[in-house]
């Protein structure tokens, strides 16, 4: 057997191809993701602009948080603005806590933080002397 070739003689074994088959039925027979669509290099700036303007009304419709408590009798103003202003502080919150424990870390990492006692001795007063020794002539 040939190196580079399959038990059944049909080929190499772990080859890949790299031609382009996206005339053929089977690239057409799997559907496009969600959001994407096909575009031809000859599209003109007024299809692409029509495109924009069709896609920001099929994304508000898609936010509906509120809707199964829509009622026309209840006015939701404020638990909206609630729920915004709880989410937006939760949000700051976490971006702060991160970010202040990230700076400490770097602070500490460079030394510039006082974490050691070392770093409090110019504040301390000196110790009182106990004793007194004077070297020369003994008496």
């Amino acid at each position: 057997m040939d190196k580079g070739k399959s038990v059944m003689g049909s080929g190499r074994r772990w080859a890949v191809g790299f031609t382009d088959n996206s005339a053929s039925s089977s690239s057409r027979d799997i559907p496009d993701p969600p959001g994407f669509t096909r575009a031809s290099q000859d599209q003109d700036d007024s299809a692409v602009s029509k495109q924009k303007k069709d896609a920001e009304p099929n994304w508000k419709a898609q936010c509906t948080m509120f809707e199964p408590y829509k009622d026309h009798k209840v006015d939701l103003l404020a638990p909206k603005l609630v729920f915004i202003a709880l989410n937006v502080a939760a949000l700051g919150l976490g971006v702060w806590k991160v970010g202040f424990r990230a700076s400490l870390e770097v602070l500490n990492t460079l030394g510039l933080l006082p974490t050691h006692l070392s770093d409090w001795v110019s504040s301390l007063p000196p110790p009182q002397e106990v004793e007194y020794s004077g070297g020369g002539i003994p008496f």
